[in-house]
């Protein structure tokens, strides 16, 4: 199997495979590689070790070389000439009365292309500006627009839980969040408790998706009869986290039941919104190109 190692090209980001080179590389150690965008600085955060053909899906581009004290500096003028292109970019995008919302933006390494990433409710026509940027900053533009979570990504923030975004912390990639992983956990009722700050389904619903699934094949659907120790009653609601039914018996009144003294009529397993004829939402992170961390190697 092929020696590879492991480089990310931001804090939070998931890592490429690249050829080491015969060069003796540690985690956290820069280096400097060729990407399909020119050069670039990474940092190792996989060690050189074997990785099977399966894991590789292209040739290896070899490392160029262990990034040097000038090529640390290099980037961090990079980063700092890019904040200072955003203000001229936004004064453009004003200029030419565009209906869009600057992120952020980034240089290559060699800064030779610089990057803009933009949000926008529908598609911008920004020939115009990408010439006037050109002629500004007299290299090649690149304008790349991004959607809600990849915005929150990149502005960072706190989330209902009252910490730091999961995005901009330490998801580096993300997944297909679906109404059934809210219904599943009894959220489906208040759309304030499952939306997140970019106003998506909250990427957290998939974390304890799977044993919210695994309890509510041990207890009954709301509105199913069970039998209880007092006597027939209708499935009112459920505590999913201890397992307990609550029980509304002919006489209106309520009981609750650990799900182990229960009997019921077990249903074939499946998925809940399609048995009751609803359609399943899933909002799916379609991320055409990761947005950097601004920090990731100062």
């Amino acid at each position: 199997m092929p020696i590879a190692v492991g480089i990310a090209f931001k804090r939070v980001a998931r890592s490429y495979w690249f050829d080491p080179a015969g060069y003796e590389l540690k985690e956290w150690d820069k280096v400097i590689v060729e990407t399909a965008r020119g050069q670039e600085l990474g940092m190792v955060r996989i060690p050189p070790r074997e990785v099977s053909e399966e894991d590789l899906q292209a040739p290896l581009k070899p490392i160029l070389r262990p990034a040097t004290p000038e090529d640390v500096q290099q980037h961090k003028e990079n980063l700092y000439m890019a904040k200072e292109a955003i203000g001229i970019c936004k004064e453009k995008i004003a200029k030419h009365g565009l209906p869009m919302k600057l992120v952020h933006s980034e240089y290559a390494f060699d800064r030779s292309q610089l990057t803009f990433y933009f949000v926008a409710e529908n598609r911008v026509d920004f020939r115009e500006l990408v010439r006037d940027l050109a002629a500004t900053f007299r290299t090649r533009i690149l304008l790349m627009q991004i959607g809600p979570r990849d915005q929150a990504k990149a502005m960072g923030g706190i989330g209902p839980c009252g910490l730091t975004l999961c995005c901009s912390t330490f998801l580096k990639e993300f997944s297909p969040i679906s109404m059934k992983m809210a219904k599943d956990q009894s959220l489906f009722l208040n759309p304030v408790k499952f939306s997140g700050v970019c106003g998506k389904l909250m990427c957290c619903l998939q974390y304890e998706h799977d044993m919210y699934r695994d309890a509510r094949t041990r207890l009954p659907r709301i509105g199913q009869m069970v039998i209880t120790p007092r006597g027939e009653g209708r499935a009112n609601d459920l505590n999913i986290l201890k397992e307990e039914v609550i029980v509304e018996f002919s006489d209106g009144t309520l009981a609750t039941y650990p799900a182990a003294q229960l009997q019921w009529e077990q249903q074939v397993t499946g998925c809940a919104c399609a048995a009751e004829g609803e359609a399943e939402i899933v909002e799916e992170a379609v991320v055409d190109e990761e947005v950097p961390d601004t920090d990731a190697y100062l």
